[in-house]
């Protein structure tokens, strides 16, 4: 294997650790003599990989004193953050801001797609919704959990903001799996399904104030069936 390969995969097994909780945020790192011997490596290797996760400011170096981790408020790669989010032990308060940063986000893209949205798209938010019912219909949480992020899909590329897209792709792999939790609850699928419906009309209709409005209130739906049925139920 390449050595910057190499450094790659160390880089990815001390974010684990951190993410894990072996190393919590204000713990100093062991030094690279141990670490070396941990990860069957070269301490140039283990050098290079905390120099990557420093670069991320998911690590500092405070002189004399060692190698510490910083809070995840501070980390700069947003693929290290949903790893956290999505891997770590406070999913349930990652899986909150996860909803606050789509209501951040969704709403506008839904206001914008108000007036640029194409009759093909509207056909297809309606399918989708379709396709949730009868998922629904048959307790098919996989099926519901694709239609449902293909439906948002939609919207997001009708909002004609390239920015828009590039800043969710990364967020797919974690919203999917939020998504499949929370699908789970047959309530909620219900919840879900009415709220989509308002979006596609308003959205059928250009109405961009009702479309923002629409998506608003399915994002606090979402929250508040998160808080209650799947969080409360935990």
């Amino acid at each position: 294997m390449a050595r910057k390969s190499l450094v790659g995969v160390v880089a990815d097994e001390l974010l684990d650790r951190i993410i894990e909780g072996e190393f919590p945020p204000g713990a100093i790192v062991p030094g690279e003599h141990e670490l070396s011997a941990r990860h069957e490596v070269s301490r140039m290797t283990v050098r290079e990989a905390m120099k990557t996760l420093q670069a991320q400011h998911i690590l500092s170096v405070e002189r004399g004193r060692g190698t510490f981790v910083n809070p995840l408020s501070r980390w700069t790669s947003l693929e290290a953050v949903l790893r956290a989010a999505s891997e770590g032990k406070n999913e349930a308060e990652a899986s909150v801001q996860l909803i606050e940063l789509r209501r951040m986000l969704e709403t506008g893209a839904c206001e914008l797609a108000a007036g640029r949205i194409s009759e093909p798209d509207t056909e297809a938010l309606f399918a989708y919704i379709s396709a949730m019912k009868a998922a629904h219909e048959v307790n098919d949480v996989a099926a519901f959990v694709e239609a449902d992020l293909a439906f948002h899909d939609v919207i997001l590329r009708a909002s004609g903001n390239v920015f828009v897209s590039v800043l969710f792709e990364p967020l797919h792999r974690v919203l999917e799996k939020r998504r499949a939790e929370t699908s789970a609850v047959p309530e909620i699928q219900v919840h879900a399904i009415g709220h989509h419906q308002n979006i596609a009309d308003a959205l059928q209709a250009r109405d961009a104030t009702k479309a923002r409005q629409a998506m608003d209130a399915h994002m606090q739906q979402t929250l508040d069936d998160l808080k209650t049925l799947v969080l409360g139920s935990k």
